[in-house]
């Protein structure tokens, strides 16, 4: 099976999108593949419970639903951009998904590399 990295830059402006990325990410994991997953810039907004909530793409989901999806699958390096966080006044503590950690530009580079295939949102 392949690892594969989705960063996802979106936020909430285009929730079909947002959602479409999560989808994504929950569909790497469902179907035997490792995930990488690197959230950034207006990203990051999704990751919030309030957001999550109310974020619903057409033809795409609940957003929660795919986050929740993502929650419960085992082995997934999630990370968020700590420099896109901290811009937008968001905490450690606010950010749903299980296990993700804060992570630098050096972080998604090394992803990148690292990764068979990446997948932008």
């Amino acid at each position: 099976m392949s690892r594969i990295l989705v960063h996802v830059t979106v936020g909430p402006s285009d929730p079909t999108k947002a959602a479409l990325a999560f989808l994504i990410a929950r569909t790497v994991v469902t179907e035997g593949h490792q995930l990488a997953l690197f959230v950034a810039g207006d990203g990051v907004h999704l990751l919030t419970a309030e957001v999550a909530a109310k974020t619903e793409g057409l033809g795409t989901g609940k957003l929660m639903e795919h986050l929740d999806a993502l929650n419960a699958a085992d082995g997934a390096e999630i990370y968020f951009s700590g420099m896109s966080a901290k811009a937008r006044n968001i905490t450690a503590d606010q950010i749903v998904l299980k296990g993700a950690q804060p992570a630098m530009p050096p972080k998604l580079v090394q992803l990148t590399a690292d990764c068979d295939r990446v997948l932008c949102y």
